[in-house]
């Protein structure tokens, strides 16, 4: 293969990441604790959009318990957007997989 060819595959693989990059900042997943009492909201940048607790959760007596949902809304949500990037990553390892065994990889 040329070096015409392998300068076209790594343009390739340049758009392509930054289609997926791209992507994942406007994707939006969500992770929920307490029966989804709280839920909280990622972008696939794993940025958080947004945390929602619903009232009944509000117990004066019982902030501990409701910091602990919080955190775990908000890890669950980060879970779910590594996921997807992975996810979106995973397409990327076909193109990469043909230029590493162009490299003797």
């Amino acid at each position: 293969m040329g070096m015409g060819n392998l300068q076209r595959m790594a343009l390739q693989m340049q758009q392509e990441m930054e289609r997926i990059q791209a992507e994942l900042g406007e994707t939006e997943v969500e992770g929920s604790a307490g029966g989804g009492v709280v839920r909280a909201v990622v972008t696939g940048k794993q940025t958080v959009v947004s945390v929602t607790i619903d009232p009944t959760a509000v117990d004066a007596d019982d902030v501990e318990m409701l910091q602990d949902l919080v955190t775990a809304a908000i890890n669950d949500a980060l879970d779910a957007s590594r996921r997807l990037a992975e996810q979106k990553m995973g397409a990327l390892s076909s193109l990469t997989g043909g230029l590493g065994g162009l490299l003797g990889r």
